[in-house]
């Protein structure tokens, strides 16, 4: 039983480093598309932005595995 609750706790929490990813990305080629002149920029802080997303999904993997 326990194992069941913690594969949907997982699943929850990958929710939403999917959905900031999925904004992120889109927003970031919005901003391209605008302003191609600052691409480099962008893409540069969107992989930063990224890192710490995914961070969110790391921290919520391990808390599964701990539990």
């Amino acid at each position: 039983m326990t194992g069941s609750i913690v594969t949907i706790g997982y699943g929850l929490a990958t929710l939403g480093p999917g959905i900031g990813i999925g904004i992120l990305v889109g927003k970031t080629q919005e901003a391209t598309a605008r302003q191609p002149e600052v691409a480099a920029r962008l893409f540069t802080n969107m992989m930063i932005g990224a890192a710490l997303v995914e961070a969110l999904g790391l921290i919520g993997f391990v808390l599964a595995l701990i539990a």
